[in-house]
């Protein structure tokens, strides 16, 4: 047993980037094509961010920091 806890691994993704790119362009899934996602981001240029729901929901996901990249690894604020 390790005396301290082993860190979760997070995505090298920025965290920052991330936010910035769902506040400005979520709607054009900029961040999910960031993340690594590009066949979401697809998906929500063409059905309107789901009517604006979707975007909604990622960019409260970023700021929980439970929004994950393309490999499932959390992009979190360091």
């Amino acid at each position: 047993m390790h005396p301290y806890p082993q860190a979760e691994p997070i995505s090298p993704k920025s965290w920052l980037t991330t936010l910035l790119l769902s506040i400005f362009l979520g709607g054009l899934g900029a961040h999910r094509f960031y993340t690594g996602k590009p066949g979401t981001a697809i998906l929500m240029i063409f059905t309107c961010s789901g009517l604006g729901v979707w975007a909604l929901i990622d960019l409260i996901t970023i700021i929980v920091g439970n929004f994950k990249d393309s490999d499932g690894l959390p992009v979190k604020n360091q």
